[in-house]
């Protein structure tokens, strides 16, 4: 399951930059890194080890 959300917040942070420089789609992309950075955050609260 850890794995699975570090995943899923680099997919929503490489999304966010290819939307940022490419489209234009306005707040959607900032909502998907925020919500890629509250991903990361917990798995570093939760104290396990990326990889």
């Amino acid at each position: 399951m850890g794995s699975l959300l570090y995943l899923i917040a680099v997919i929503l942070i490489v999304a966010w930059a290819i939307g940022f420089f490419a489209y234009s789609a306005g707040g959607i992309i900032h909502i998907l890194l925020v919500i890629a950075i509250i991903a990361i955050l917990l798995r570093i609260i939760s104290g396990k080890k990326i990889l």
